[in-house]
């Protein structure tokens, strides 16, 4: 089995993802700000290495890369998962504070984490690897109030080719997965408070579906990528590139 490192490993996407590699026998970064819940999903798992750290911070994240190097013996794939949400408003009401929260996490922090995963793969013997980005269906459609979020996935995507070009050389192979209503603790309680006001829940579909998909972007050869894939609930309204 491979190595993985899983950023946002301790809730959500992220945790559902890292119990699937771990429970294949993967060798597992769990990678986000809460030790305490990254504690709670290692536990009985000798494969789990946990690597506190905020994303945002570029030193930390360096450290945290080469930990999990050293532990591990090489970055196989990296999940670049971390994410955040900001209260829904029109540009002129979102608070400048919350732009910036949205970009540290949701740019800044993938950035840091590409970059890290590229230069270890790089540099590594057999050299290569694999980076999937989180993009999100906000990186080719937006939701009203969402110019925080949407505007740092768009740019994902932007990384996400940039990088697949770059990697060439080097062995390095960059995908993109956007989902859309994946049941997580989040969209649980979008679900409870529609039930609640009388109105119908959205479409969602279970997470385990995803980790099942970024398995299988994570395990194709080297000589294969999937360059972008959109895994959402299938009553979702149609969401086109253009």
């Amino acid at each position: 089995m491979g190595s993985i490192l899983i950023t946002g490993a301790s809730g959500g996407i992220g945790r559902a993802c890292a119990e699937r590699f771990l429970d294949a026998g993967w060798t597992v970064g769990l990678l986000a700000r809460r030790a305490d819940k990254l504690e709670e999903i290692a536990a009985g798992h000798e494969n789990a290495v946990v690597l506190p750290c905020d994303v945002g911070d570029a030193a930390a994240v360096e450290t945290a890369f080469t930990q999990f190097a050293d532990k591990a013996g090489r970055l196989d794939v990296l999940f670049n998962n971390a994410g955040i949400f900001t209260p829904a408003a029109p540009i002129d009401e979102i608070s400048l504070d919350d732009w910036h929260r949205a970009r540290s996490v949701n740019l800044d922090g993938m950035f840091y984490c590409a970059r890290a995963a590229f230069a270890q793969m790089r540099r590594q013997s057999p050299q290569g690897g694999r980076i999937i980005n989180n993009g999100s269906i906000s990186a080719h459609s937006p939701r009203e109030g969402s110019a925080t979020y949407t505007t740092t996935k768009h740019a994902i995507t932007g990384l996400t080719k940039t990088i697949s070009l770059d990697g060439r050389a080097f062995d390095i192979a960059c995908g993109q997965i956007d989902i859309g209503n994946a049941r997580t603790e989040l969209l649980d309680g979008i679900i409870e408070k529609a039930k609640a006001a009388g109105e119908a829940p959205p479409p969602s579909m279970d997470v385990g579906l995803v980790a099942d998909a970024v398995m299988n972007m994570a395990t194709l050869p080297g000589e294969a990528n999937v360059q972008f894939m959109t895994i959402m609930a299938t009553k979702m309204p149609y969401i086109g590139r253009g």
